[in-house]
């Protein structure tokens, strides 16, 4: 059982930022970016070129890759949501627009970089390895958990405290009482985006570590990442996180239990059970217990 604890807390780390950069552009805009998939794969090219062409040095990597993942969510920012926003049916268009941004983005890697996988240099070697009963505690397993907690506190706690944070929290509750109050939707819509890139950016660097980059790579991590913001509820940032782990939960035990051919199936069966109890996710259930 200890090798499903390390793996779950694994996984939840990665879907968790995944799903947290979308339920965030949901919660403060009402947009749902489809063009996750593709900022996912351009922060982990951005981060791959950094370890290849300047230093693996694990700060400086990560660092590539929420850069990278930030200024293409300001890309996305500028080139659908603030031309679209307030337009008649801007929900359907962004999405279509966002698909289509994704579309192209995979070919234009494809044109840079080519089909050809590029992996990643080991980050977190200077790690110590351990023990947790039986099972063998990986560098990259260690690295990952703590460099999600780290990020995502100091993010949290920034959008908690800062004037960025209010913003997005009054958009939340209503648009028009933004308006009112001084905040200006468009402004803090580009700081939403940008803060969604580097969590996603973050995310592709660390799954970077396991899996190999190439055009196509952000497409199962979008994937994952709109199961999990739905099952927790769109636009909820803790339910975000919970979803994540019961997921990741799920996966963990169907993996040691049942084979990895059956992690689609439980998965699945997760969802409905969920949505079929409670169609607003988790986020309902934390609402009528807040209530």
């Amino acid at each position: 059982m200890t090798g499903v604890i390390v793996t779950t807390l694994n996984l939840t780390a990665i879907y968790a930022l995944v799903a947290l950069g979308i339920s965030l552009t949901w919660a403060g805009l009402g947009f749902l970016n489809l063009a996750t998939g593709v900022m996912y794969a351009g922060a982990a090219y951005c981060a791959w070129m950094v370890s290849t062409s300047i230093t693996s040095n694990v700060l400086v990597v990560l660092l590539g890759g929420i850069i990278g993942g930030a200024a293409l969510g300001a890309i996305v920012c500028l080139a659908v949501f603030l031309p679209l926003d307030g337009r008649k049916n801007w929900e359907l268009r962004t999405l279509t627009a966002t698909l289509a941004l994704s579309f192209i983005g995979s070919n234009v890697y494809l044109w840079k970089f080519g089909p050809q996988f590029k992996q990643f240099p080991s980050l977190f070697d200077w790690l110590p390895t351990f023990r947790l009963g039986p099972t063998l505690v990986e560098t990259t397993d260690t690295g990952t958990i703590i460099s999600t907690a780290v990020v995502v506190t100091i993010v949290l706690v920034y959008i908690g405290t800062s004037r960025i944070g209010l913003g997005v929290r009054a958009l939340t509750q209503s648009v028009e009482g933004a308006a009112l109050v001084g905040i200006n939707r468009r402004t803090t819509a580009f700081a939403i985006l940008c803060i969604s890139g580097a969590f996603i950016g973050l995310a592709a660097v660390l799954l970077g570590q396991t899996f190999f980059v190439q055009p196509d790579s952000g497409y199962v991590p979008l994937i994952k990442g709109l199961v999990v913001a739905l099952l927790g509820g769109l636009g909820s940032l803790r339910g975000a996180v919970i979803a994540a782990f019961l997921v990741a939960l799920c996966e963990a035990l169907t993996l040691q239990f049942f084979g990895g051919a059956w992690v689609l199936v439980t998965l699945f069966l997760l969802i409905a059970v969920v949505l079929v109890i409670r169609p607003r996710g988790i986020a309902g259930v934390l609402e009528t217990t807040r209530a």
